[in-house]
């Protein structure tokens, strides 16, 4: 077993070179190519509307009141393209910025033009996620193959290429995320005000990113400094010396997180424009108008950024307490379950990476420890503790998309698991026991690799082979988030539909698509001709549609809508 190094800069292992630079930047092209070859065939999402009005409203009004349980950062970037194109606040009522969304990208006939600009913004963000990987990859892998193979392997994820492609803030939340982990993992292993300052600056773009970049920094931080205590401890025992704290140290990091918490407020007060409120304001917006203010303290000025960063908290909780009607396996819950996200990475996961990365990150916290190596240990304690905590404390179940920060982690162990095997079976004295586990390991790379080209342009519905029917699965921003309803609209066309029933819940304006006449289908009325149902709709109201389970549809529209011929009662020999 080997020894602990007395330093965790000892055990350090920094790969470079313009070569894996070189294919780092590719697969990043590759990877967004893949997303940008989305928009042409996907009109927009359930949340696109919301987050485009959002960040319209605070760059054209500079005001931020529409679903403020999202900091503004990535909206204001979802914004920017379609304002420098002309797009402009409505002012419409807040707190639900969708219908102003949806009118921004109906009223002004520049739908395509709006939608894509929206999405543009995102997109680098997919960059900074493969970037963040590569990071990691860099202090964790043994070779530079292995790093730029796990850049590859996450590349190849379609839930991060299909989350990617969309003007949301999930992408954005995990790139981000995941750079001020890196940020953390580099400040509490050796302090320094540099790396003070860059965690400040990387976690407080995170959280002015998305909320959930408070819990995903907060049990980090209490994981990686455990880990660097215990390991510590461990090492220290193994080399037969004592471990001694160092009052001055102390005293060092304490200034050290001033800075951080300094850095970090300055990103969140830019991000909400760097306006300022009096104190009297700010409190009797955060606790109602009766609440008691002195004088002196009423004149001060605070900024508005940090208020407003509060009330988001306050919404987030609210939001978790009271839940959201949420589908898994076939239940309807409120309260979400506490196996959700287990269940999803299952799911949603290509098998690859899903057989390989659980392997990977097991050797990644074995060698860590035996090691001493704290780089190593990091990405399986923090995927075992990340994955914990949003199991046990959201209640808002509403897709893998919440734990694509778990993704990069995931294809670090699977790449160092992959690399592994293949370095042992090189040394195998048997030539055809070694020829079969290099074609298996090949094999698992090149099916990873694969599914960007067997998945498109379905990245964002996919799930991986093992799951038959995924609409008895995972519904929401997994499979049906209101995306096939250009290929609905293609298909009646080729049909020639006259007219047609629709049971649909999402946030697109029906009556601006080119449909033939419709009519809305709600629960329990059941109907005959022509019958389009998304997976959405049904899943929210399983016993009002289940009279169509005594038919077969005609056709799948995309991954989420299910296209039916209902004939007459008494034409039932009738055919579309």
């Amino acid at each position: 077993m080997a020894s602990c190094p007395p330093s965790p800069a000892a055990s350090e292992r920094r790969h470079s070179g313009w070569l894996a630079l070189v294919l780092v930047a590719l697969i990043a092209a590759v990877a967004s190519a893949a997303a940008v070859s989305t928009w042409r065939v996907y009109g927009h999402t359930w949340d696109e509307p919301e987050h485009l009005a959002a960040g319209l409203e605070l760059l054209d009004r500079g005001r931020y009141e529409y679903d403020v349980q999202h900091p503004p950062l990535g909206r204001v970037l979802i914004a920017l393209g379609p304002y420098l194109a002309g797009a402009r606040s409505l002012g419409m009522p807040p707190p639900d910025g969708t219908p102003e969304g949806v009118r921004i990208l109906y009223g002004s006939g520049h739908y395509d033009l709006y939608l894509r600009l929206a999405r543009l913004g995102t997109l680098p963000f997919l960059s900074v996620l493969l970037l963040g990987a590569w990071l990691w990859a860099s202090r964790v892998a043994a070779s530079r193959t292995e790093a730029v193979l796990a850049v590859a392997l996450l590349a190849a994820t379609p839930p991060v290429i299909g989350h990617a492609a969309l003007a949301t803030l999930d992408v954005p939340a995990a790139a981000t995320t995941l750079l001020a982990l890196y940020a953390l993992q580099r400040w509490v292993l050796d302090g320094r005000w540099r790396n003070a300052v860059a965690l400040g600056s990387a976690g407080g773009l995170a959280v002015a990113t998305k909320l959930s970049a408070v819990l995903f920094l907060g049990v980090g931080l209490v994981a990686l400094a455990t880990a660097h205590y215990v390991l510590g401890i461990h090492c220290a025992r193994r080399l037969g010396v004592a471990r001694l704290v160092d009052a001055t140290g102390a005293r060092a990091r304490l200034l050290e997180l001033c800075v951080i918490a300094l850095m970090a407020a300055v990103a969140v007060e830019v991000a909400y424009g760097a306006h300022w409120v009096s104190a009297g304001d700010a409190l009797a917006r955060l606790f109602g108008a009766g609440v008691a203010v002195p004088a002196w303290l009423s004149r001060l000025p605070v900024p508005d950024g940090w208020v407003k960063l509060w009330e988001a908290v306050r919404a987030v909780e609210w939001h978790n307490a009271v839940g959201h009607e949420s589908f898994l396996l076939g239940d309807v819950r409120r309260s979400g379950w506490w196996y959700f996200y287990p269940v999803a990475l299952g799911a949603k996961t290509p098998l690859p990476l899903l057989i390989a990365g659980p392997v990977g990150l097991a050797l990644l916290a074995r060698a860590g420890w035996q090691q001493g190596n704290r780089w190593r240990l990091a990405p399986p304690l923090l995927f075992v503790c990340l994955l914990g905590a949003a199991s046990l404390v959201s209640h808002i179940n509403i897709g893998v998309r919440h734990i694509l920060i778990l993704y990069p982690l995931l294809a670090l162990g699977a790449a160092h698991a992959l690399a592994s095997a293949w370095r042992w079976l090189r040394q195998l004295a048997d030539r055809d026991v070694a020829g079969i586990g290099a074609s298996l390991v090949a094999g698992l790379v090149a099916w990873q690799l694969s599914t960007l080209y067997t998945a498109a342009p379905d990245y964002l519905p996919y799930f991986n082979e093992a799951i038959a029917h995924p609409e008895r699965v995972l519904v929401d921003s997994d499979l049906a988030w209101g995306q096939d309803l250009r290929r609905l609209e293609a298909r009646l066309a080729e049909l020639r539909v006259p007219r047609f029933s629709f049971a649909y819940l999402g946030t697109a304006d029906l009556t601006r698509e080119t449909f033939p006449p419709l009519t809305r289908l709600p629960p329990g009325q059941p109907t005959t001709g022509w019958v389009a149902i998304t997976e959405m709709a049904r899943v929210h109201s399983l016993s009002g549609y289940a009279w169509l389970d005594a038919y077969t549809p005609v056709e799948r529209i995309g991954k989420s809508i299910s296209l039916y011929f209902i004939p007459p009662p008494d034409d039932d020999a009738s055919s579309p």
